[in-house]
C-alpha cells in the first residue's frame, strides 16, 4: 500500500492514548484500520505485530521496576500460546473462503470491543469486588488458581488471535479478578509481559497466511513510538477517568456498528 499520513497520525494518537492511560492499543487500532478500508484479516494480522513491537519496550521498563510476576505470566502463556496456534490452524483450514474469514473476524471483533468497553467502565468495581472476596477458595488454593489462570490464557489466546483485542484491557481485568491483592502496577506489567509472546506468535501466524502489510506496519510504528513516549510523559496530568470513559464509549459504538 502507498504511504498515508493519516495512518501515521492514527498511530500517533493511539500510541499517545496508550501511553497516557494504558488502555486502547488493539481496541482502538483495529477499528481505525477498518475505517481506512484495510480488510479485517490484514488489519488483525498487522495490528498483532504492531502490538508486539510496541509492548516490547514495556517489558523492559516494567521488569526494571520489578512490576512483572513471571510465574503468572508463565501460566497465562501456557494457555494462550497453544490456544493461539489452534485458532490459527482453524483460520488457515478455511483460508479458501476469505469472505467467511472476514465476516467471522468482524463479528468477533465487534463482541470483543463491546466486552472491552464494559471491562474498562467497571474496572474499579471489579477490583473492589475481587478484593472483598480475596479469601475465597479459588484465591487461596494455588492449584485451582493456576488452572483458572491457564483457562484465562486459553480465552485470551483465541480472542486475541481472532481480533487482536483482549491482551490489554480484558487481560488486566481478568487478572484483577484472580489476583486482587497483587498491586495494580504488577498486574499491568504482568499482562504486558504475557501480551508480547502471545501477539508475536499470533502475528507471525497471520503473516504466514499473508495477513500482514509491512508498509502499513511501518507507518503505524512511525507514529505510535513517539506517541507512546509523549503520552507516558503526560500520564497523570490529564483526568484518567474521563479519558477511560470516553474510550469505552467509542469502543462500544464501534463494536455495536460492527455487529449490527
Amino acid at each position: 500500500m502507498d504511504f498515508q499520513i493519516g495512518l501515521v497520525i492514527a498511530g500517533l494518537v493511539v500510541g499517545f492514548v496508550v501511553g497516557l492511560t494504558g488502555v486502547g492499543g488493539g481496541s482502538l487500532m483495529t477499528p481505525i484500520l477498518l475505517y481506512f478500508g484495510i480488510p479485517p484479516t490484514k488489519a488483525v494480522g498487522t495490528d498483532l505485530l504492531y502490538a508486539a513491537f510496541t509492548k516490547m519496550g514495556g517489558i523492559y521498563v516494567h521488569n526494571k521496576k520489578s512490576n512483572i510476576n513471571w510465574t503468572i505470566t508463565g501460566w497465562l502463556t501456557l494457555g494462550s500460546v497453544p490456544a493461539a496456534l489452534v485458532t490459527l490452524w482453524i483460520l488457515n483450514s478455511i483460508k479458501t473462503d476469505i469472505t467467511t474469514i472476514n465476516a467471522v473476524i468482524k463479528q468477533s471483533l465487534g463482541w470483543a470491543l463491546l466486552f472491552t468497553s464494559v471491562a474498562i467502565i467497571f474496572k474499579q468495581k471489579i477490583l473492589k469486588f475481587s478484593q472483598k472476596h480475596a479469601g475465597d477458595k479459588f484465591h487461596s488454593e494455588s492449584t485451582t488458581q493456576n488452572m483458572l489462570t491457564i483457562g484465562i490464557g486459553v480465552l485470551l489466546g483465541a480472542t486475541v488471535t481472532l481480533t487482536s483485542i483482549g491482551a490489554g484491557a480484558l487481560g488486566t481485568v481478568t487478572l484483577f479478578f484472580l489476583y486482587p491483592l497483587l498491586p495494580t502496577p504488577r498486574l499491568v506489567g504482568t499482562e504486558i509481559a504475557h501480551a508480547v509472546p502471545l501477539t508475536l506468535v499470533a502475528g507471525i501466524g497471520h503473516a504466514s497466511m499473508g495477513n500482514l502489510d509491512l508498509i502499513l506496519l511501518g507507518q503505524l510504528l512511525l507514529g505510535s513510538l513517539p506517541g507512546i513516549f509523549i503520552g507516558s510523559m503526560l500520564s497523570g496530568k490529564v483526568p484518567d477517568q474521563f479519558l477511560r470513559n470516553a474510550i469505552a464509549v467509542m469502543l462500544f459504538l464501534a463494536g455495536y456498528k460492527l455487529i449490527f
